[in-house]
């Protein structure tokens, strides 16, 4: 399971006083906790990918906005929170998986149109969370429903 991974890494990195690597997993730790609290449940792996997932969203979103501002420092430390993330995500999906994956979710669903994006979309989720960007397979869906 993710969680005892992520648990083992964070006794490590206390080890080794490695207090960067640390505060990062405390991070992903406490967005964890914070879910299974606020819902009630224990997070499975997929739950977790999905925090995971959102947390590296954010970061992204950060670096930019860091990065206009010329704040390369605070861009920097978002940076090193993204790497750290990743390496708890799995593989990325390559162009062709992704392709054949949206192919085969628009056949099983009878997708014809835009409409019926949310379909798509909800069967395809549960298979690349966490291995692709969201922003880009809802695009190359609106792009093969289109046309």
């Amino acid at each position: 399971m993710l969680k005892e991974r992520l648990q083992a890494d964070m006794k490590a990195a206390m080890k080794a006083g490695n207090k960067p690597r640390l505060g990062v997993i405390r991070l992903i730790n406490a967005a964890i906790k914070q879910r299974e609290v606020d819902e009630r449940i224990a997070l499975d792996d997929t739950q977790v990918l999905a925090v995971l997932d959102k947390m590296l969203k954010q970061r992204r979103d950060s670096v930019s906005q860091y990065a206009e501002a010329g704040r390369e420092d605070l861009a920097e430390q978002e940076r090193f929170e993204i790497r750290i993330c990743q390496e708890y995500m799995p593989a990325a999906l390559s162009e062709a998986e992704i392709d054949a994956l949206i192919a085969t979710a628009i056949t099983n669903t009878g997708a014809v149109s835009i409409k019926d994006m949310g379909k798509v979309m909800g069967v395809l989720k549960p298979q690349i969370q966490g291995r692709a960007d969201m922003a880009a397979i809802s695009a190359t869906i609106k792009a093969k429903l289109a046309g």
